[in-house]
């Protein structure tokens, strides 16, 4: 039987992605025209255009001098003998007389249950034989037999038959077969004869293969009336895996929604694409043995990772598993060389016949293979999040270790999807809770509290209770409830004292050690109780820094010790035992603390490997908040140093963490980090605008957030011309710090600042008063950065010969400092003082001094002042621009240093431990931040002149080399 068939094609103009395989066919069809004899198998998957080759090949011109008989075996049909041949022959011999083994071979049913050497078969074969050779005598003959992996097995032995006995005739037989159907075949009689007839040296097989994304984009191209972006025609590609028939729907449904081929476009391909392979695969199921569907269904339950148990859930033998994945991957439904579904919405198609009764129990099966298999708990858990209840006694022991093991490879987020499942089971249980609550402290922290406190009864164990607390009292500090940790925590302490004693066991004082460091850390926060905190700590004994609790509570007393504004020794030594503890539990606040004393002491390298093994734990451990808080106190740090690009990548990072988290409107620091930066990089309206968004709310009652954000205001409003406004924000700085009896000459000067305004608005005798607390604070601090910023307070505020003099103190001690931003302004502020007092020669010395420090540091804004001055003075010096080299962040320099010396990005990848996607990205920013288009302009931008011939780490480095 001949049936026309819906096949998928683009256009009425070439065949796309073919060539090569026309090619082949015409070729044979040529030599069979002059005798040479020969078979050809065109082989594909579902949809990959078998039909739609054959087509246009017999439609073609080598076919134009033979006759073609051409049929399709249709499904089902492998049971009626010679109903291929019939499908064939039939249309020529309509209306004919047929006597003999013709006759017998074209009759319906009259061979059944033959097998293909009995003698009536033998009979019927050459009777059909007589038929074709009769043909052959008149002209070349094309045989063209579709899908033949339907077709039954007397047909297939005919055709071998009538090959072997035609050597030397103009016969070409052309069989599409269906590569996945031949798979489930495997092994009966139909299957067998196949093979017999392909295993002779005539037969050609053409295996088709995907289209390629060029192909794809011809196809696009003849479809809509647009060409195709390359956007566009990857996309297409990349979902239907290069499938014909697949993308024929892609592209009729896209048209159908009004898409076009242009880049946006390409973005609703993704959506489009899902929902055409989900119908794929529905239809492909359905025509398929239960066993493909039963083998698709546990591949969907079981993904990537449980592959290797896909038998035993489907309930099949491991052959029978082979050949089910073949059918599947050849019909695009896993991932090329995968044994995964291709899609979320393939995944969904395939479990869609299942309720939802069948397919709990599906999953159930699959956690309880997981698990006696041994599979990691993780694993196991995964198939039973979805269940509607955990049921089964030995559910809540599995998610409780998957929990376990999730904190452990940092991914809190996952920990708590468990643990809300078996707080589900037992919602009493503190266990649970309090493990809840820690793995929701990063992303959610008031949830972590109302966690916690519901686990705080009177009822709990005193010692339990004590470690709930100092839970709860770094979960209020991440929540901004500190008023709330702070009775809890004194409370839980005066009744650990009451239950201890006088001689505690160890394990009883490293409790102990942990509610107060904990109570230290909190009341450190607020400017409410700071003082009472200070005082409290005083008469605490100062720990070793052997355990977790000591280090937690070492840092905290070398905060508090530093902000007395005595000598720093003591404080810097109680820091640095802190942050080279290998006690590793309670890290995060530790390393805060100490890196923060470290800056105040000009510490730099120290802070700096405190600071990055911060960032190290938040990488690792998936702790977004505190990543996002390294990053801002390193962005403080690296400002401090004058590596502005730097700080100014380090602070947009974090501003931009924030801006994605729900939690990122109560994090202040960030935003008034990247405030600072842009003020120095000339942008104070920008820092302007970062500031007003501050909610007073998160800002104006703690320490570490409400000073710095009147100092950074102070300086934009500065910048921005009202420097009355600016002395307003300087004073009330200087104020509340009193107030909370913070006196520190390095953390906030507002004195110097205020001098500086005050000496600009001419009014010198009063700057001597800020200038002279900045004094005393700064002689008992002692380090070259405030002694500097001292001399230059009292210089401002000092008439005549003496002023210079102070300010020339001002720069040789920040010279000997790492405060390059610092030392650039001395610079200014004594080159304007000589230029004031005549003296050019060594006013200009001074002055290109700072607009070269300045423009090293990218404190543009100062070097930008600074060359001013300096052709005031009569001197000469190039227009200052902002090197656009200046925007990349440390990393895309690195990568693009890198890629400019000639290194692959598999290569940079591997020397920086990053992904090669992370690189790829990496060097896309770079290229649109440089105005560039690939690699090979990438090293002459970055030998251009002033980038970077000091970098900020070895700058530092040699300075303090010198001291």
């Amino acid at each position: 039987m001949v049936r026309d068939r819906s096949v998928t094609s683009f256009s009425n103009s070439t065949l796309v992605g073919r060539t090569d395989d026309m090619d082949t066919l015409n070729r044979l069809a040529h030599a069979a025209r002059w005798g040479h004899t020969a078979s050809a198998v065109v082989t594909g998957p579902t949809g990959m255009g078998k039909s739609t080759l054959l087509r246009a090949f017999l439609d073609g011109g080598a076919c134009r001098h033979a006759t073609v008989l051409h049929g399709l075996c249709e499904e089902g049909s492998s049971g009626d003998p010679l109903s291929g041949v019939r499908g064939l022959l039939g249309p020529t011999v309509q209306g004919a007389s047929l006597e003999g083994g013709a006759l017998l071979a074209l009759t319906p049913g009259a061979l059944a249950g033959e097998p293909p050497h009995a003698r009536a078969v033998q009979r019927a074969f050459h009777g059909l034989y007589r038929l074709a050779a009769n043909e052959l005598s008149r002209r070349p003959l094309v045989l063209a037999l579709d899908d033949v992996h339907h077709c039954d097995e007397l047909s297939l032995r005919w055709l071998d038959f009538l090959l072997r006995r035609a050597d030397g005739l103009p016969l070409l037989i052309v069989l599409t077969q269906q590569t996945e159907a031949a798979a489930h075949a495997r092994g009966a009689p139909a299957h067998r004869a196949l093979a017999d007839l392909t295993a002779g040296r005539r037969t050609t097989t053409l295996r088709l293969r995907p289209l390629a994304e060029k192909d794809v984009a011809e196809a696009v191209r003849q479809f809509l009336p647009a060409p195709a972006t390359p956007a566009f025609a990857i996309r297409a590609w990349s979902v239907t895996g290069g499938n014909p028939r697949l993308l024929g729907r892609l592209l009729r449904a896209l048209r159908a929604e009004g898409a076009g081929s242009g880049v946006g476009d390409a973005d609703r391909i993704a959506e489009t694409g899902g929902r055409v392979l989900a119908a794929w695969a529905r239809e492909l199921l359905d025509r398929r043995p239960s066993w493909v569907g039963e083998v698709a269904r546990a591949v969907a339950v079981l993904g990537e990772r449980g592959a290797d148990h896909v038998g035993s859930l489907a309930a099949v033998p491991a052959d029978v598993v082979e050949d089910a994945l073949t059918v599947l991957r050849e019909a695009g439904l896993l991932t090329s060389g995968g044994g995964h579904l291709a899609d979320g919405a393939v995944r969904a198609a395939v479990l869609a016949p299942l309720d939802g009764r069948a397919l709990s129990g599906l999953r159930t099966r699959a956690a309880l293979i997981l698990s006696d298999a041994g599979r990691p708990a993780e694993e196991v858990a995964d198939h039973l999040l979805p269940l509607p209840s955990i049921s089964e006694p030995w559910m809540p022991g599995v998610l409780l270790e998957a929990a376990v093991l999730a904190e452990a490879r940092g991914a809190p987020e996952t920990a708590a999807r468990y643990l809300y499942r078996l707080l589900e089971v037992d919602p009493d249980s503190v266990e649970v809770r309090v493990r809840l609550a820690g793995a929701l402290a990063e992303t959610d922290p008031a949830e972590a509290i109302g966690l916690l406190r519901g686990a705080l009864e009177p009822s709990v164990d005193i010692r339990t209770r004590a470690r709930i607390a100092a839970q709860f009292g770094t979960t209020c500090l991440a929540a901004r409830e500190n008023s709330a940790a702070l009775g809890m925590l004194e409370g839980v302490l005066d009744a650990l004292d009451a239950e201890l004693g006088p001689d505690p066991l160890p394990a009883d004082r490293e409790l102990r050690t942990l509610v107060e460091s904990v109570l230290m850390i909190v009341g450190s926060h607020s400017r409410s109780t700071i003082a009472a905190t200070r005082k409290r700590a005083a008469a605490m004994t100062v720990p070793a820094g052997d355990t977790p609790a000591q280090c937690q509570k070492l840092a905290a007393t070398a905060v508090l010790t530093a902000l007395d504004g005595q000598a720093p020794e003591p404080a810097v030594e109680y820091a640095l035992r802190a942050a080279r503890s290998h006690q590793l539990p309670l890290k995060s606040l530790s390393l805060i603390n100490s890196a923060f004393v470290l800056d105040l002491a000009d510490r730099t390298e120290d802070a700096m490997a405190a600071l990055d093994r911060l960032l190290r734990h938040g990488r690792e451990n998936s702790a977004l908040r505190t990543y996002t808080l390294a990053l801002s106190i390193r962005a403080l740090h690296l400002h401090g140093l004058g590596a502005l690009p730097e700080a100014l990548a380090d602070a947009g990072t974090a501003v931009r963490i924030c801006g994605a988290e729900r939690w990122g409107e109560m994090m202040v620091l960030p935003r008034l980090a990247l405030a600072g930066v842009l003020v120095d990089r000339g942008e104070p309206a920008r820092a302007e605008e970062l500031l007003t968004g501050t909610a007073p709310a998160w800002r104006d009652q703690y320490v570490w957030t409400y000073h710095r954000y009147l100092m950074a205001h102070g300086r934009s409003r500065h910048a921005l011309g009202d420097a009355e406004g600016a002395l307003a924000l300087f004073r009330e700085c200087g104020r509340s710090l009193e107030e909370a009896e913070v006196r520190h000459a390095a953390y906030l000067p507002w004195w110097a600042e205020a001098a500086c305004v005050l000496a600009e608005l001419g009014r010198a005798e009063e700057a001597q008063e800020p200038a002279a607390h900045g004094t005393r604070l700064a002689r008992r601090w002692g380090t070259p950065r405030v002694l500097g910023l001292a001399a230059l307070a009292r210089g401002v505020a000092t008439p005549g010969e003496r002023g210079v003099e102070l300010l020339g103190e001002a720069v040789r001690e920040l010279s000997a400092s790492p405060a390059r931003v610092e030392h650039a302004r001395a610079e200014l502020v004594l080159g304007q003082a000589l230029l004031a007092s005549g003296e050019l020669r060594a006013a200009r010395e001074h002055l290109r001094a700072a607009a070269d420090l300045a423009q090293r540091c990218g404190a543009l804004a100062l070097s930008q002042k600074a060359r001013g001055a300096l052709l005031a003075a009569g001197g000469r010096m190039r227009k200052m621009t902002a090197s656009p080299l200046d925007l990349l962040t440390s990393m895309e320099r690195k990568v693009a240093g890198l890629a400019a010396g000639g290194a692959k990005n598999r290569s940079i990848a591997q020397s920086l431990y990053v992904t090669v996607r992370t690189v790829e990205t990496h060097l896309t920013s770079v290229y649109r931040k440089l105005d560039i288009s690939d690699r090979a302009q990438l090293a002459p931008v970055l030998r251009s002149p002033g980038v970077y011939a000091e970098r900020v780490p070895q700058e530092a480095s040699r300075r303090r080399g010198q001291r």
